[in-house]
């Protein structure tokens, strides 16, 4: 979504008054690409559709922790700031674009024009492997990582290259290069989803540095907040090849409200832009995110509920000699001792829907971080799944819907 000031601009002919596109459209709409136009078909692939692949509603009082969503929800402030805003609901108000990108922008020590804002992070994501990858151009991920990238790439006809992480769970960025150079983008997400483990703000300059030209650097910092971790705003800021992805889903609370935004060169989000579409933000979302972005006290908060929540399960886990991996984010991978879909259906018989099976580790299921009582009961419920307590009824759930056909080849991990 473009924000920056365009002063050439024709007047409106038909008011024969100064009017101007509003700045949250300033793409030339009418002057979008076939491939573009064709984007605008693409299904973009969300969390939500690859959390709930299996189940579609819930039961009263289900433990939900599938999906890393926050618990929490918004701050009080947003939720003011999104209540006083629905009564002006019958305006665009894209003042308040401009208003999110400048505070954006002032809090990242970025200018406005490295700045777009969209609903949510998804559609930058979409839209930036459509503009940089190709049949020519391939599509670089981890393995296992964020799924949604690829679905666009094999949609375009791009090859998707799957990497597998490091022994430490990072990105294995050397790797990654080696396995693409054709490239036209890599995708790095840090903390890493699934595994909410990090990729080194070194590893990812080195990235940068050694890809190949024309090809560009996607970094996804969904869940950035919950982590002691260096951002790569700085790359942005130096005019790297490197856009990168925010959202307010995670630690802001704000999944059902829908805002993010993408920061990166001028040129290279002009690229992106033209993938867009028309697109006007949801207002009440503008209100909450820049209610939550005024208050300094909210993300050192939330990590730290969010740490202490974590800590306890993990140590659980130690105790009773469970195997996982350690994360820094709001989710970790657990080893379900054998294929994860018994498991997964063995937690759902007790009200208990745990995350998803990524195919490069079958034997692990995300698990997102909820609410102390919430963890309380995963934790009863495990314990009775490992122990044999409870176990899955065979056809007792659908089987896991998958996106596309994907490589199911067992990558040794520790625990």
């Amino acid at each position: 979504m473009a924000l920056h000031q365009n002063n050439n601009l024709p007047k409106n002919d038909l008011a024969n008054n100064d009017l101007r596109l509003p700045s949250a459209s300033r793409r030339s709409f009418l002057g979008l690409s076939a491939a573009a136009s064709a984007a605008f078909a693409l299904r973009i692939v969300t969390e939500p559709m690859l959390a709930h692949a299996r189940v579609h509603s819930f039961p009263k009082d289900a433990i939900r922790i599938d999906a890393n969503e926050n618990p929490l929800g918004p701050s009080s402030a947003a939720r003011e700031a999104a209540a006083d805003m629905v009564a002006q609901g019958g305006r665009y108000s894209d003042y308040l674009t401009d208003d999110l990108a400048n505070l954006l922008a002032e809090i990242e020590g970025l200018k406005q024009e490295q700045i777009r804002v969209y609903a949510g992070s998804s559609e930058p994501l979409h839209h930036t492997v459509a503009a940089f990858s190709s049949p020519q151009r391939s599509y670089v991920t981890a393995d296992p990582g964020y799924e949604a990238g690829m679905h666009a790439a094999a949609v375009l006809g791009a090859k998707v290259v799957k990497v597998p992480l490091t022994k430490t769970y990072a990105h294995d960025v050397k790797a990654m290069l080696a396995a693409a150079p054709d490239a036209g983008v890599f995708y790095v997400c840090s903390p890493n989803n699934p595994t909410g483990t990090l990729t080194s703000h070194a590893d990812i300059e080195f990235l940068v540095e050694n890809k190949p030209k024309g090809s560009v650097v996607l970094v996804d910092e969904a869940y950035i907040h919950f982590a002691d971790a260096v951002s790569v705003r700085d790359l942005v800021k130096a005019g790297k090849d490197v856009l990168l992805l925010r959202t307010f889903s995670k630690i802001y609370g704000m999944a059902g409200l829908r805002c993010g935004a993408i920061f990166g060169r001028p040129d290279l989000l002009e690229k992106v832009d033209n993938y867009g579409g028309w697109n006007f933000m949801p207002i009440t979302a503008m209100a909450a995110a820049l209610a939550s972005l005024k208050d300094a006290q909210l993300v050192p908060e939330r990590r730290r509920i969010n740490a202490t929540i974590r800590s306890q399960v993990f140590a659980w886990l130690d105790r009773n000699g469970y195997s996982y991996v350690p994360s820094q984010s709001n989710c970790f991978m657990l080893d379900t001792k054998g294929p994860a879909k018994a498991a997964i259906d063995a937690m759902a018989r007790q009200n208990v829907f745990i995350g998803r099976i990524w195919p490069a580790w079958p034997t692990y299921a995300r698990i997102t971080i909820g609410t102390a009582p919430e963890m309380e009961q995963f934790q009863t419920a495990w314990q009775k799944v490992m122990t044999g307590a409870v176990t899955a009824s065979v056809g007792a759930l659908p089987s896991c819907g998958e996106l596309g056909k994907r490589n199911i080849a067992r990558t040794p991990i520790r625990a």
